[in-house]
Parts: C-alpha cells; sequence; structure tokens
C-alpha cells in the first residue's frame, strides 16, 4: 500500500483560510482510480453548521445509495479535507464570500487552482435542520432562469414557476451525484435527445460549466423547428459558448461518435429507447433518461393472476409503464451498466416521474449469466416478445445474451 500523501504548501493554505466566517461551501469530487471500491462513497460535500457547542462544519458523505453526515470542528475539518483531496479526490471547488476557487490534481502530486469572482452568497443563518439547500439557490439572479422565465431579474422564483424551479433543481442533483464518472481531462461531450424548451438542458450546462468548471459541448436535439430556434438564440443572448440546438428525430437522427452523457427526458414510447440503443453502442459513461408515453408493450403485457389488475384500464397502463421501465433497466445491466430507477420530481406534477440513471462500469464487463437468466424469465412472466429496444441493439446485444447463456449451466430450450 503507498503511503499517505499531502498537500503542497499553497493548497493547504488556501484550505486552512477557507473554514471560518467566510466560508459557504466545499464539494470534493472525481475519485482517484484505484480508490473507489464497490458501494464507497463518490463524492463529500461540506457546509457550515451552527450547533449549540459554536460553528462546525457538516460533512455529506454521497454513496449510491444513501447519504451520511458528520460534524467537525474547524481542525478536523481543515485535516480531513486535506487528506481527502490528498488521496481520494481530484477535484475540490471551494466557496467562499470573497471568492470560488476550483481545485485540481495534476500529475505528480501537484495541483492547479483557479481562482474567481464568488457565485454564492453566506447562507443568513446555519441552523442545523435548515431548509431545502439548492444548487441554484433562490435569491441570487441567475440568467437562463431568467431567459426562461422562472426568476425574475433580482433572482426571486416567480410564484407560478416554483415547481419547475424545484424540478430543475431536483434534476441537477441527480445529475450531480454522477458527475466523478464523467472524464475531466478532456472537453466533455453531452447529447440531449428531445431537448424540447430545454429548461433543462440549459440547467445541464450550467452545472457542467458553471459550476464545476467543464470544458462542455452539449448538442440539443427536438423536432420542434420553432422551439430550436427560441433555444438557440437565448444560447447565442446568454453567450452560452458549447451549447447547441440542432432540429432533428430522435428516431433517426445520428448521435456523434463520442458521447460522455446522454440525456432523453419525456422522449415518446420507443423514442427514449432509440436514444437508449444509441448511447449504450456509443460506450456513453452515463445514461439519464425520463421516459415518457409507453404504448409498445401494454397491448402485449398479461400476468396469469393479475388479472383483476389487467382489467382497469388505468392500473394496467401504469403497470405496463413500471414493467417497461424494468425492461430497460435489465437490458443496460446485462450490458455494462449499474442501474438505478429513482424519483425524479413529486407525483403531484405528473405521473411521468421516474427517471433511470445509468453509469458504465469500469470493468465493463457484462452481467452474470444469472442476470440473462432473470431477463428471459421475466419476459416470459410478462408475456411480451422482443422488447424495441433489444431490437434496436441488435446483434450486439444477442451476443451479450448468448455470452451469459455460455457461461451458466446450459441455454435455456
Amino acid at each position: 500500500m503507498s503511503s499517505p500523501l499531502a498537500l503542497p504548501g499553497n493548497v493547504q493554505t488556501l484550505l486552512a483560510d477557507a473554514f471560518g466566517p467566510g466560508f459557504i461551501a466545499l464539494i470534493l469530487s472525481k475519485r482517484r482510480k484505484g480508490t473507489a471500491a464497490e458501494g464507497s462513497f463518490t463524492k463529500v460535500s461540506v457546509r457550515p453548521v451552527q450547533l449549540e457547542r459554536g460553528t462546525f462544519y457538516q460533512f455529506t458523505w454521497h454513496y449510491p445509495r444513501k447519504e451520511t453526515h458528520e460534524n467537525l470542528d474547524r481542525e478536523a475539518a481543515t485535516a480531513r479535507c486535506s487528506e481527502l483531496l490528498a488521496n481520494t479526490f481530484e477535484h475540490a471547488h471551494l466557496f467562499t464570500a470573497a471568492a470560488d476557487h476550483e481545485i485540481r490534481a495534476r500529475s505528480a502530486g501537484r495541483f492547479r487552482i483557479r481562482t474567481s469572482a464568488p457565485s454564492r452568497k453566506p447562507a443568513q443563518e446555519l441552523r442545523h435542520n435548515r431548509g431545502k439547500q439548492y444548487l441554484i439557490p433562490e435569491g441570487v439572479p441567475n440568467p437562463f432562469l431568467h431567459a426562461i422565465g422562472v426568476m425574475n431579474r433580482e433572482g426571486r422564483v416567480l410564484a407560478a414557476r416554483y415547481h419547475k424551479f424545484r424540478q430543475i433543481n431536483r434534476f441537477l442533483e441527480l445529475v450531480n451525484d454522477v458527475v466523478p464518472h464523467l472524464p475531466s481531462e478532456r472537453p466533455l461531450h453531452v447529447f440531449d435527445f428531445g431537448s424540447g424548451k430545454s429548461y433543462l438542458t440549459f440547467a445541464l450546462h450550467h452545472l457542467l460549466a458553471g459550476i464545476h468548471g467543464f470544458d462542455v459541448r452539449i448538442v440539443g436535439v427536438d423536432r420542434n423547428a420553432d422551439v430550436i430556434a427560441d433555444c438557440a438564440r437565448i444560447a447565442r443572448e446568454l453567450n452560452l459558448e458549447g451549447l447547441e440546438f440542432h432540429v432533428g428525430d430522435i428516431l433517426s437522427y445520428p448521435a456523434p461518435p463520442r458521447v460522455d452523457l446522454t440525456v432523453a427526458l419525456h422522449a415518446c414510447d420507443t423514442a427514449t429507447d432509440a436514444a437508449l440503443a444509441q448511447a449504450i453502442e456509443r460506450d456513453c459513461p452515463v445514461i439519464l433518461a425520463v421516459p415518457c408515453c409507453q404504448h409498445e408493450l401494454a397491448p402485449q403485457i398479461h400476468v396469469k393472476g393479475l388479472e383483476p389488475l389487467h382489467s382497469q384500464g388505468i392500473l394496467h397502463e401504469r403497470f405496463a409503464a413500471l414493467a417497461t421501465d424494468a425492461l430497460r433497466a435489465a437490458v443496460l445491466e446485462i450490458c455494462g451498466y449499474s442501474t438505478q430507477i429513482v424519483e425524479f420530481i413529486d407525483m403531484e406534477h405528473t405521473a411521468k416521474n421516474l427517471l433511470i440513471r445509468a453509469v458504465r462500469r469500469e470493468n465493463g464487463s457484462d452481467r452474470p449469466a444469472a442476470a440473462v437468466r432473470e431477463y428471459r424469465e421475466y419476459k416470459r412472466t410478462l408475456g411480451v416478445g422482443t422488447p424495441y429496444l433489444e431490437r434496436a441493439l441488435g446483434d450486439s446485444f444477442q451476443q451479450r445474451l448468448a455470452s451469459g447463456e455460455s457461461d451458466g449451466e446450459s441455454p435455456e430450450s
């Protein structure tokens, strides 16, 4: 085991000076190669909290399926952050009242520090059980949110658009969790199938370029020419470098050869599957999809013993949608992805509230033979044939199925 590393003096001084009255937040991300054991935390964020004993610093440890918290005093917090940045993470974003600092690990134990004007305001209070804190905070003017009609010029969220503000921030939280899995040593390529009015596309650019400092290239595609023209106008007026929009159909528009993040939000029926297939074929590291209407398999699905459910149209429709998403998740797992289906926004706003979040496993290997058997048995149980996603992937997916079967006991008859 290699000896623990130490930070250069300038980085140690920056962290030591930051923890104090002007400290706002610190985000540690992008784990170093060889440090990410299965199930380990992927990111650590730090914020000040006011306890009875005084000001402490709350560490939030972000795991794939949970978060844990730890409160440390100033000295312990400084030491903990120094150790994490030296040995575990390559990126740090430090927010203070005086400035923002981006710290990135380079070769041979060196670090690069970029300092810019402060982008966040100090919290008015530091109560431990404070209200929801967003990646895009309330009360801070944001050009793109103003341009799309969510905020006014002073940063106040318009009452009629507050649900959209919450949706945007929830989306950014889900994306932020997978930022450590995105490449940072070169320009980041993002493809957004069915970008529509592009609220979330603009938010994605803000997160990746504005907050994390990526050199990003985002392409949004939608078949509505008027909507695309309006989005392109906003991008030009806000001078959002690396963001472009094109008219095209999800089922036929070719994604570029290299895609690091594929997004497909509310694409109808098999258009979601077309986007997933293009992402899988290009070995895209991260895939985010929020399916919309799902008609392909609904007429086929029938599970013996669930006749009371199938006889009720709305129940059958919802069951079919969930069953379809489970099939998609199973295909992604077989194709080398770790997949989660998470709640996107509250049901009170829309029933289309599930997001499929898939991250390519590091070794790229397929799931064991058991995953292939489970997939085939699941299709038999549902009574469905070959889903569109399986057909879109073609021979490559059939080879994965055959390989999984050959690794098991024996191919099914």
